[in-house]
């Protein structure tokens, strides 16, 4: 059958329309499909700590803190001193350290940062929290308006525990900056810390204030 010029461009155009609608819609199937189920877009906060695995994606709030990223932190910074404090975990003690000598873990940080390995965890034993609640007392000197910013790692569910922690325990001005060291050394220098002598050895032997 003899199909007039305009009439075989009208089929071709629409043949055309069809094949990228048809190429849209695999496109959008396997994007759908390869989405994680736990998308960071849309976690929810827990209505407690997290008990879970402490790597993952993490909230994009905390309740009664304050969420800060690069240029927030900078500012807030600028602004005046604020107890920083990173609850990267630690790198375990080597199975042969060298005899005589301390194993003291040491990692880069935000410059003037405590380092409080485990505190993070959101299944700290009685005594554990009674030492964290005497060593941020002392840390802020009583000031429960003191600047802190809680931070590790992204996607890092430690800090925003800590950030949980702080508000329950009711500091007003906690700050959490979930972009983590990561984050940071993007745009300045880290320093070399070691973890904080009082709060390790209280966590470890439950001792009080």
């Amino acid at each position: 059958m003899h199909r007039s010029p305009a009439t075989e461009r009208l089929r071709r155009a629409a043949a055309a329309v069809s094949v990228a609608c048809l190429v849209a819609c695999l496109a959008a199937t396997v994007l759908t499909a390869a989405a994680p189920a736990d998308s960071p877009v849309d976690v929810p906060e827990p209505a407690g700590l997290w008990e879970g695995a402490l790597q993952g994606y993490t909230p994009k709030s905390l309740a009664g803190a304050t969420v800060v990223d690069g240029p927030r932190l900078d500012a807030l910074l600028a602004a005046g001193p604020a107890v920083l404090i990173d609850v990267s975990e630690a790198d375990p003690t080597p199975p042969n350290p060298p005899a005589g000598r301390l194993w003291r873990p040491i990692h880069r940080a935000i410059p003037e940062s405590i380092w409080l390995p485990g505190a993070g965890s959101g299944t700290l034993s009685a005594p554990e929290q009674v030492a964290l609640a005497a060593r941020i007392a002392a840390l802020t000197q009583g000031d429960r308006g003191r600047a802190i910013v809680t931070y590790c790692h992204p996607d890092c569910w430690g800090s925003w525990n800590l950030g949980k922690r702080l508000v329950h325990l009711g500091y007003r001005n906690v700050h959490w900056y979930p972009e983590g060291i990561e984050g940071w050394q993007d745009r300045h220098d880290t320093a070399a810390i070691h973890p904080d002598e009082i709060w390790t050895r209280r966590a470890k032997d439950g001792a009080g204030p």
